[in-house]
């Protein structure tokens, strides 16, 4: 099975975005996501580096998301 890689939040985004995730708020280099369906919610930083494993671990659990849309 692959493994989890960090990704660039522009990856997050699209991933989120396409289980019906919306823009929930939007301050600095943060965003929220809420999906209205699941009830989850999850914030991405928006920075030019990947985001750390640590980080897109906790905005794999709050999504509620299966960790394999997460991998390459």
């Amino acid at each position: 099975m692959p493994r989890l890689v960090p990704l660039k939040p522009r990856d997050i985004e699209v991933i989120l975005l396409s289980h019906d995730f919306v823009v929930n708020v939007s301050k600095s280099s943060h965003k929220q996501y809420f999906n209205s369906r699941t009830g989850a919610h999850t914030t991405v930083s928006f920075h030019s580096k990947e985001i750390p494993m640590g980080t897109l671990r906790s905005i794999v659990r709050q999504s509620q998301l299966p960790i394999d849309l997460f991998r390459k």
